[in-house]
């Protein structure tokens, strides 16, 4: 993905698959109705479809909404599909997304949080 998402942001994945019939009011109405959180927050929200092989990205920009939409020509996102639950994703885990890897890598090297030098 080349657009450059805001530092701040934060990413949200519906997991599960999404009817992809809906548009900027049906999404928007999941996020306040199942999840239980605000669309109109400095957040980005995906969902994807039964096919694996589409999103729709949703972005309150403070004036109106932006619906972004990619299809891939070829293969399919590692999307959760374990339930219908939403699910806050890093930035990283977002870029691993996006070019068709799982969110959840096993072979992770993890940052240390506490750093001591003896």
């Amino acid at each position: 993905m080349r657009i450059k998402l805001p530092d701040d942001l934060k990413i949200y994945i519906a997991c599960g698959k999404t009817d992809m019939r809906k548009s900027i009011d049906g999404l928007a109405a999941i996020v306040i109705q199942n999840f239980k959180l605000d669309p109109f927050e400095n957040s980005l929200f995906l969902f994807c479809g039964g096919k694996k092989d589409r999103i729709k990205a949703l972005l309150w920009e403070g004036d109106g909404f932006l619906l972004m939409y990619k299809r891939l020509e070829n293969g399919a996102f590692q999307w959760p599909r374990t339930s219908d639950e939403v699910r806050e994703i890093t930035p990283q885990q977002f870029r691993w997304l996006i070019e068709g890897l799982s969110i959840d890598q096993k072979k992770v090297i993890r940052k240390i949080e506490n750093k001591v030098i003896i």
